[in-house]
C-alpha cells in the first residue's frame, strides 16, 4: 500500500476532484481534509460512511484511507507533521491541545466536527486561508499559520468532549472540566493528584473520587494511568525524542522510573515498544 510523505512542517491545499476513486493509502503525518462541495464515501480504517459539504475528517498516521467521489467534490486539505507540532507556531497551550489529539483521536465513522457552532466558524476560516493562500498579500504567511493554529484548536475543542470513548452528551460540564484539566497538566504529576484535583475543583477528594468513578466507568488515578500510557505511546511511535527526554517532559523521576511505569502498564520497555511499533 502506498505511503504518502510529507516534507515540510505543515501544508495547505485545496483541490477540485472529479468523479472517481483515490486508492486506499497511508500518510506519515496528520492530514485535516474539508469538504467545501461535493458528496461521496470516506473510508478510514474500513469504516465507510458518506461525505456532504461542511463534512471535516482527521486522518492520522499509519490510516488507511480511500476516497469514492459521486459527484465533483472539491476538498481543502491541511497536513502537519510531529515536527510542526513542536515547533514555536504553536504555543505551549496549544500543544497541550494537540497532544490530544495525537493520542485520542477516534476513527469512528463520520464528521469529527460535533459542535453546532464550530462547525459555523470552520468554513470561514478554511476560505480565508484559502484567500490568503492565493492573493499572497502582505504577511500571508504569518496570517495562514494563525488560521492553521486556530483550526487545529478548534478540532481539538470538538475531540476533547467526545473523548475518551465513555464521554457522552450526558457527561456533566464537571466531570469533562476535570479531564481537560488532567489532560492539560499530564506534564506536571503533581498538579494531577487526588487533592490537587480536589483542591481545584472545590470539592472533597472522597467526593472526587466517587463522582470520577460515576461518569467515566474507572477511577480517576486508572484514567491518569492510561492516559500517561498513551502519552509515552505516541512519543515512542511518532517522534524522535529519546526516552530520557519522554521521562523528562512527564515529570518521572528518571529514565528508569518510566521504564518501570511503562513496563508495568504494557508488558515490555519503551525501547522494545519503539523497536516493535515505530
Amino acid at each position: 500500500m502506498k505511503k504518502e510523505n510529507l516534507y515540510e512542517p505543515y501544508s495547505v491545499s485545496f483541490e477540485t476532484l472529479e468523479k472517481g476513486a483515490i486508492w486506499p493509502h497511508t500518510n506519515s503525518f496528520f492530514e485535516l481534509i474539508y469538504v467545501l462541495s461535493g458528496t461521496g464515501e470516506q473510508c478510514i480504517n474500513q469504516h465507510r460512511f458518506d461525505y456532504h459539504p461542511d463534512h471535516m475528517f482527521l486522518i492520522t498516521p499509519d490510516d488507511c484511507h480511500s476516497l469514492n467521489m459521486a459527484t465533483a467534490s472539491q476538498f481543502f486539505f491541511l497536513r502537519f507533521n510531529d515536527i510542526y507540532i513542536r515547533s514555536k507556531g504553536i504555543s505551549s497551550a496549544d500543544l497541550q491541545r494537540l497532544e490530544f489529539i495525537l493520542q485520542n483521536a477516534n476513527h469512528q465513522p463520520g464528521c469529527i466536527l460535533k459542535n453546532q457552532s464550530d462547525k459555523r466558524l470552520v468554513r470561514p476560516m478554511v476560505e480565508a486561508v484559502i484567500r490568503e493562500y492565493v492573493n499572497r498579500d502582505l504577511y500571508n504567511k504569518e496570517l495562514v499559520q494563525q488560521l492553521v493554529n486556530t483550526l487545529i484548536v478548534v478540532v481539538a475543542r470538538n475531540i476533547a468532549k467526545y473523548l475518551p470513548e465513555q464521554v457522552n452528551e450526558c457527561t456533566e460540564e464537571k466531570a469533562l472540566g476535570i479531564l481537560e484539566y488532567i489532560q492539560n497538566n499530564i506534564y506536571h504529576p503533581d498538579k494531577i493528584r487526588t487533592e490537587m484535583v480536589s483542591k481545584h475543583f472545590g470539592i472533597s477528594e472522597t467526593y472526587l473520587g466517587r463522582y470520577f468513578k460515576k461518569h467515566m466507568n474507572e477511577t480517576m488515578q486508572q484514567y491518569t494511568m492510561n492516559y500517561r500510557t498513551k502519552f509515552i505511546m505516541n512519543r515512542l511511535q511518532h517522534s524522535d525524542m529519546r526516552i530520557n527526554e519522554i521521562a523528562d517532559e512527564l515529570g518521572f523521576t528518571d529514565e528508569s522510573h518510566l521504564n518501570k511505569f511503562f513496563r508495568k502498564q504494557k508488558g515490555l520497555s519503551p525501547g522494545q515498544y519503539r523497536k516493535t511499533f515505530k
